[in-house]
């Protein structure tokens, strides 16, 4: 089984992961049991991560997507509260303008909800010695592109 077409198989579930081994056999054009051992390659090397779905946050209650970004260093304890926090859906280390270095994307159900958290946020830094800035956007109005990877570009 070539690196390719593993590729060929991890870009195919991004479209549609619920696809049956026999569809995605003809698509990628190997066996259906190879599709399953390609599967199993794929989960067991790190190249999928896990499998979920992308809801509609709207309709679960959720109003807002915040891109936080902070401006501090990585801490231990605040390693710790940003895995424990069910609110933060993606964190990572960056550079971004006024020298920010983490970017934390979070959902909240309203503004209060989104309020209470980012005066938790702050609560993790020395004021003096860290700061943040935010990015606030509707979930149920002004979405431009929903969330997708069905047309993620290969990279070559």
């Amino acid at each position: 089984m070539t690196k390719k077409k593993l590729i060929d198989l991890l870009y195919e579930l991004m479209k549609d992961s619920k696809r049956s081994d026999r569809e995605l056999a003809k698509v990628v054009k190997v066996s259906q049991p190879t599709i399953t051992r390609m599967r199993r390659t794929l989960e067991k090397s790190g190249y999928i991560r896990e499998y979920t779905v992308i809801p509609a946050f709207e309709k679960l209650g959720f109003e807002i997507l915040a891109l936080n970004f902070v401006e501090a260093d990585l801490t231990s304890e605040f390693h710790e509260w940003l895995n424990k926090n069910s609110k933060i859906v993606f964190a990572c280390y960056g550079e971004g303008s006024h020298g920010r270095t983490i970017l934390l994307a979070s959902i909240h159900e309203n503004f209060t909800d989104y309020a209470e958290f980012a005066n938790e946020l702050k609560k993790q830094f020395d004021s003096k010695s860290a700061s943040f800035t935010n990015f606030l956007s509707s979930l149920n109005v002004d979405t431009v592109k929903p969330f997708s990877l069905k047309g993620l570009k290969r990279s070559e």
